[in-house]
């Protein structure tokens, strides 16, 4: 056997169950009790996109610096589906363990001399200890929470505690999961030596955080920027999105006589849903849909209609794997260009890129600003790895004096001190017409064309006419670059340099001191809104190579930025990851270094 080196809130373990068997409240009982232990731990759930049956994991990464990004390195795996145990005992790396059911025996083959196996019979202990099937397969996911406890030396108080807050009302289900907490936990002590050489240790890292995934945090945003109609049609990953937002209006928009100050429609489909939003955003309310790709597709004719008619809305989309169905429970970032460029004719739209809950909370408020501040559609992309994961992310912080920005809007008073009112003229010349409400004022109403419209608002066919509408367009689009969420730039002068968008952000973070070891310095960028930031360009013309690192087959955030940079291809190197899981370290540090070697070859042929 290998002998393994003492990790202290280093390691990597992953848990493998049939999909609808209960083991998401186990793993996050298990997440949870890391985390009030004050140490960094992130957590992957990967699941299929069946109801019941078919293989789930749940990835759970403690990392005392503090690095949330997936790893593909698992120290621990507990394999408890039969189905995948060829697949599972591959994935533990050499000196590690693997965690199984011995109820029933593993077969000679899935043996692995660089592997200790630790056998617990899971089953047979549920069996004698509990009647009925649920509950014994409710209660067998406990009781591996507890052999992990005594395996990784997790403080039982603090699991009690869990226990207890979610239990505590429920006598009977509270001395179940007690008892089968203390089964598993009883069985590791007396049968194997605990802790392992990968352990946990308290620390005090996670004060000032929370856990919490990207589409409850959004759903926030839009309660605390004002949003008060949501529509949609239900689709993974982002249904949840709406129910979060459903849930905290009945929190904080229900008035003590029970009316309610918000309104939620699920349309049809898709199409429906944005065409409600923007309905309500043309009469002033702060509107919004939470789609996936599909979804955005099924919208665009709408999406052109509010581009051109010039009408807030805001549109999150959380990213999955596609195209067409696709992988809809794994995590990609293939919407780039849909968004950026979304419907027919010429569109370009203002897109916002959150990396982690806690930005997908503050871009949120921005993203309503932004739609009204410049009359369009706003997106945001999230995906699935931020919407529906669990991240540790600072806690969400709020600024009271906090107004939200309507933009250019008449009011009646501002009417009838003018002379007449037309929706589409430019009269500061920032490319951005200011608009009336339905019922402000008589004299500011106006046809809301789709169709073909002059300055004045008047239908035209006339090309000049058309062409002076949609270049100030381009232009209010243009001018919202700057205005819009900028990037965040990491910068120590060095000649390479990384971009990247989105989740990307914690495995690129960490690449940076990887490729620090091996003595490559590198500097970083975030893009985290489009139109691109001059600083973009700047960061791009201040390095000799440029990596882009991104989730998709295409390269389509290489492809935008060319795109609207003009950069000389050869500039750009392309780091690319897309099988639907989260990125990681390793695939930026492989790209990196691979692109590098040529370069390195050389030199030392000349030395």
């Amino acid at each position: 056997m290998i002998n393994f080196p003492e990790r202290v809130n280093a390691f990597a373990f992953k848990i493998a169950t049939p999909n609808g068997s209960g083991s998401a409240s186990a793993n996050g009982l298990i997440m949870q009790a890391i985390f009030r232990m004050g140490i960094p731990v992130s957590g992957k759930n990967v699941f299929p996109s069946n109801i019941q049956g078919l293989p789930t994991w749940y990835e759970i990464r403690v990392n005392k610096d503090g690095h949330t990004a997936r790893t593909p390195d698992f120290d621990l795996f507990v394999a408890l589906n039969p189905a995948t145990y060829k697949k599972d005992v591959a994935e533990v790396r050499s000196g590690g363990w693997l965690l199984y059911d011995s109820t029933w025996p593993l077969a000679a083959e899935l043996m692995r001399e660089d592997v200790t196996i630790l056998g617990i019979p899971l089953a047979h202990m549920v069996n004698e200890a509990f009647a009925g099937g649920r509950e014994r397969i409710l209660m067998k996911n406990i009781a591996y929470a507890g052999a992990l406890a005594a395996l990784l030396d997790l403080d039982m108080e603090i699991i009690a505690e869990l226990i207890k807050a979610t239990y505590g009302r429920k006598a009977a289900l509270l001395a179940s999961n007690e008892k089968a907490l203390a089964l598993g936990f009883d069985y590791a002590k007396k049968h194997f030596s605990c802790p392992l050489p990968i352990r946990l240790a308290k620390m005090d890292k996670t004060a000032g955080h929370i856990l919490i995934d990207g589409n409850t945090a959004a759903a926030l945003g839009c309660v605390y920027a004002g949003a008060t109609v949501g529509a949609w049609y239900p689709i993974t990953p982002a249904t949840s999105l709406m129910e979060g937002f459903k849930s905290f209006c009945q929190q904080f928009r229900e008035n003590p006589d029970g009316t309610k100050r918000y309104a939620i429609l699920q349309a049809e489909d898709e199409l429906s849903a944005i065409g409600m939003v923007i309905g309500a955003s043309w009469m002033g309310a702060r509107s919004f849909t939470p789609t996936s790709g599909p979804g955005i597709s099924l919208m665009s004719e709408f999406i052109g209609l509010a581009y051109y008619a010039e009408i807030p809305a805001v549109i999150f989309d959380v990213q999955r794997t596609g195209p067409s169905t696709g992988m809809p429970t794994r995590t990609q970032q293939g919407d780039l260009m849909l968004c950026a460029y979304a419907s027919h004719g010429d569109t370009k739209h203002l897109v916002i890129f959150p990396a982690n809950p806690e930005e997908c909370f503050h871009l949120a408020v921005q993203a309503f600003d932004a739609a009204d501040r410049f009359q369009t559609p706003v997106f945001v992309l999230s995906d699935l790895d931020i919407g529906m994961n669990d991240w540790m992310v600072k806690e969400l912080t709020w600024d009271d004096a906090y107004r939200p920005d309507r933009g250019k809007v008449f009011t009646a008073a501002e009417l009838d001190k003018m002379q007449a009112f037309h929706r589409y003229l430019d009269v500061d010349g920032d490319g951005i017409a200011a608009r009336t409400l339905p019922g402000t004022s008589a004299k500011g109403a106006y046809f809301t064309r789709g169709s073909g419209h002059n300055k004045l608002g008047g239908y035209t066919e006339d090309g000049g006419e058309y062409v002076e509408v949609v270049d100030r367009i381009a232009r209010k689009i243009n001018s919202a670059a700057e205005a819009l969420p900028q990037p965040v730039i990491i910068g120590k002068g060095h000649k390479l340099g990384i971009i990247t968008v989105g989740s990307n952000d914690g495995a690129c973070r960490e690449a940076l001191e990887d490729l620090g070891r091996q003595g490559i310095g590198v500097d970083y960028l975030r893009v985290r809104a489009f139109p691109f930031a001059k600083s973009v360009r700047d960061f791009i013309d201040a390095h000799d190579s440029v990596f882009i690192v991104e989730s998709n087959r295409d390269g389509q955030l290489r492809t935008m930025i060319q795109i609207e940079t003009g950069i000389p291809v050869e500039k750009l190197k392309s780091i690319r990851y897309y099988g639907g899981f989260p990125m990681s370290s390793h695939h930026i540090v492989s790209g990196v270094t691979a692109h590098l070697k040529p370069q390195v070859v050389a030199r030392e042929a000349q030395s």
